[in-house]
């Protein structure tokens, strides 16, 4: 039997944006009616060791019926040196038979597929006329959420903020090319964030870089950067004042930082996690209820996400013949 072994590059070339942005979408609703299998995400953390390597199995049934696995080290020092801190693979496994089909970049794979779950959040959650932009962080995702959010939204303005302002400079100038709405880099969050009604946080923050006092009525929150429980973007005032969506309750309610943060400080509960993304998706509890509430979702990536993703992605690669097809 053949498998394919698909790099960064021809996994971008097999699952653009807006292909994606549907695909997650359909992801999330089978989640939300019960069609998936999903244990929360194995991470592996040796003292002292310079990452962490997660391990994200999923079995998704119906039509596109296949098992995923991904296995991805993050590295968080990674971006001074050029690379993403996401590094590893993405496999796809048959559902009749449990052969292995496909071995994925899993860098593309989790830039694309994240920002574009963020866009669905954004389609459902964010006003209508909601075009100016904060993104917070010049990394890999900061650059693919402004794809998710231009595909889903008419934008107006971006404003970027970056821990430093030469990696926002740098950021601004190289995707000022890609699209015809202004983007400008701004020092510091609070420049970047104010009026905004769409915010983005896309960094490697520890401590929280968003305060509640920035945050204008009726902003929509992408919270995307923290995915492990020690560590948050927003302060507890933000996440007790914002009707909160996330992608899935188990796994904030042991894996989300901004989350635990503050229920730690008694702000908030599970019954705070107004739904997740899926119940939207299907109808069953509400989104956005007025116009100058605040909603915020908050991203973790789940491995049917990438699982989706990957079987997409690989039957593209059956029909354009993409990819190195080897014996295995």
């Amino acid at each position: 039997m053949k498998i394919v072994v698909l790099n960064h590059a021809e996994v971008t070339e097999l699952l653009p944006m807006e292909a994606c942005i549907p695909i997650m979408a359909q992801a999330l609703t089978a989640l939300a009616n019960e069609q998936v299998h999903q244990p929360l995400r194995m991470v592996v953390q040796p003292p002292n060791a310079a990452g962490v390597m997660a391990l994200m199995p999923a079995y998704m049934s119906g039509e596109q019926a296949a098992y995923g696995l991904k296995a991805v080290c993050v590295f968080h020092k990674n971006p001074t040196l050029g690379k993403d801190a996401h590094q590893g693979s993405v496999m796809l496994f048959s559902a009749e038979t449990g052969e292995l089909l496909a071995l994925m970049n899993a860098s593309a794979i989790t830039a694309i597929r994240a920002a574009a779950v963020s866009g669905v959040a954004t389609q459902l959650l964010a006003r209508e006329e909601a075009g100016d932009v904060a993104i917070i962080g010049s990394g890999v995702q900061a650059r693919s959420h402004l794809a998710a959010m231009a595909a889903v939204r008419p934008l107006k303005r971006i404003r970027v903020a970056s821990r430093t302002i030469e990696n926002a400079r740098k950021f601004a100038t190289e995707m000022t090319s890609r699209y015809n709405f202004p983007i400008e880099p701004v020092e510091g969050v609070e420049a970047a964030v104010k009026d905004a009604d769409l915010i983005v946080t896309t960094t490697t923050a520890a401590e929280p870089i968003l305060q509640r006092k920035w945050i204008a009525p009726g902003a929509h929150l992408n919270v995307v950067g923290s995915s492990i429980p020690t560590t948050r973007e927003v302060d507890t005032a933000t996440m007790a004042a914002a009707c909160l969506f996330v992608d899935r309750r188990e796994s904030t309610l042991n894996e989300a930082g901004d989350y635990l943060f503050a229920m730690r400080a008694g702000a908030i509960g599970p019954e705070h996690i107004r739904a997740e993304i899926g119940e939207l998706l299907i109808g069953a509890r509400p989104g956005r209820t007025t116009a100058d509430e605040i909603t915020l979702f908050k991203s973790l990536g789940l491995a049917v996400e990438d699982l989706a993703a990957a079987e997409y992605v690989y039957r593209q690669a059956q029909e354009k013949q993409i990819g190195t097809w080897v014996e295995f």
